[in-house]
């Protein structure tokens, strides 16, 4: 008898929250960023509450948001690997899925690190792979501009492999560390990668050994074009922005349908949306606790955050009250700025209305209303093919992973759609992922088998 179908739910845990004004709410922990007595706190509550995994994104450049320099609370938090090894040490099964760069991290140092991780919590790494949509990232690793984005999704292609082939440097059973014959580890057990690509040139093999998990998990978040075909080859978890069922519909067909030609199978990659809840115990708490967030949010901010979203623009100079005014394609982030003309020409928005709306949750859903209400929304989603589970991302922190722990997962395991225990250690074994196998084992398996 097959198991019964459940959601999978990460944390989405930024610093004092996801509101752009979270650090300026009355109970947020304004110095979250570098406090790691908060971030402790956030993984245990997740932890107990048995989600899957926190999720954090990572910037290489400090993003002022033109126009509100010194407002905004993105100017410095730790790098997530960082973070992730010391709450390691502080957890048992909660997974970690840190974001890092395919265009401006190194590979080899990368597949170290993660591998490390994986190693360290005992298998609960995962690797979001970004190209980087920010163009502010150049100038801090020696570049001119930012690389194209078609030219990033090549190396990313490349970037992936490397880091895969790596991980697989070494069989699982490589290190026999034999104390009385003097074998640390089997030299015929060892490869050598040699990579040489149009992007990449790296020889291996990795100076760690291959990771509890075979590789952690890859969790990717491109919802371009190009974002979405390297989804179809690579990743096992994806977060996207969605805002109605049939547009989460027709992109869980879209990239689940991706698979098949790369060999792969559509329950081998979770579809994760992002969404945003403020939850109340009645519908007109939660839209008190919404509005007090909305009444923090300075003009300016609001601009540059907008700005930023639809492609890195300045939008000062045009009318805040009029309509948001043709731009270039973006080299950017181009789905995210496609996804603010679609909601601008959907709700007629103004510059003003559509800064105000993605305040919270930067085009992702935002739900607001009873735990039963948002896990009515969460049900027909889940049940409809439009996601396999979903990145919750609290309006402030820690309150808003609190509310989430103490209201929303019990309602959803009232409905049998989420876990009561933790069945595996891992987070493959959270999510129902397999553990790939080592390349090189399977080529020298199938050399024999001749």
């Amino acid at each position: 008898m097959s198991k019964k179908r459940e959601l999978k739910l990460g944390a989405f845990i930024p610093a004092a929250g996801h509101h752009v004004a979270a650090w300026r709410h009355p109970l947020a922990q304004a110095d979250a960023g570098v406090n790691i007595k908060h971030y402790i706190r956030l993984a245990q509550t997740a932890e107990k509450a048995k989600l899957d995994a926190i999720f954090l994104a990572d910037g290489l450049a400090a993003n002022f948001f033109s126009g509100a320099e010194g407002k905004t609370a993105y100017g410095g938090t730790f790098e997530p690997v960082t973070l992730f090894s010391a709450l390691a040490a502080v957890t048992e099964r909660i997974g970690f899925i840190a974001t890092a760069s395919t265009t401006y991290e190194d590979p080899f140092l990368l597949a170290r690190k993660f591998a490390s991780l994986d190693h360290i919590s005992g298998g609960r790494a995962a690797w979001n792979i970004v190209t980087t949509g920010s163009p502010h990232a150049a100038g801090n690793f020696g570049y001119e501009a930012h690389p194209d984005h078609a030219l990033r999704y090549e190396r990313a292609n490349e970037f992936y492999d490397v880091v895969t082939g790596l991980w697989d440097s070494w069989e699982d059973d490589a290190f026999q560390r034999d104390k009385a014959s003097g074998f640390f580890y089997d030299p015929a057990k060892s490869h050598r990668l040699d990579f040489n690509g149009k992007h990449l040139k790296v020889r291996g093999p990795l100076n760690v050994p291959r990771p509890p998990q075979g590789y952690p998990v890859i969790v990717q978040a491109g919802s371009s074009e190009a974002g979405k075909e390297f989804a179809g080859r690579t990743a096992e978890v994806i977060f996207t922005a969605q805002q109605t069922l049939a547009d989460a519909q027709a992109f869980y067909r879209d990239v689940k349908g991706r698979l098949a030609k790369y060999g792969r199978r559509p329950e081998q990659l979770k579809i994760m949306p992002g969404i945003f809840p403020v939850l109340g115990k009645t519908e007109s708490e939660a839209k008190a606790k919404y509005q007090e967030l909305q009444d923090l949010i300075l003009p300016e901010v609001g601009l540059g955050l907008l700005g930023g979203l639809a492609g890195d623009f300045d939008l000062s100079k045009y009318p805040v009250d009029g309509p948001l005014p043709p731009l270039p394609e973006t080299n950017n982030q181009k789905s995210r700025q496609a996804l603010m003309y679609d909601i601008a020409t959907k709700k007629n928005f103004t510059i003003r209305d559509l800064y105000l709306w993605v305040a919270g949750a930067r085009g992702h859903w935002t739900l607001v209303g009873t735990a039963s209400q948002i896990a009515d929304e969460l049900q027909s989603w889940f049940e409809n093919d439009a996601a396999d589970g979903f990145n919750l991302m609290p309006p402030v922190l820690p309150t808003g992973l609190d509310d989430i722990a103490s209201e929303l997962v019990p309602e959803l395991r009232r409905r049998g759609l989420f876990r009561t225990e933790y069945s595996g250690t891992t987070l493959r074994d959270h999510l129902g992922l397999e553990r790939p196998q080592n390349r090189f084992t399977e080529e020298s398996r199938a050399v024999s088998a001749e």
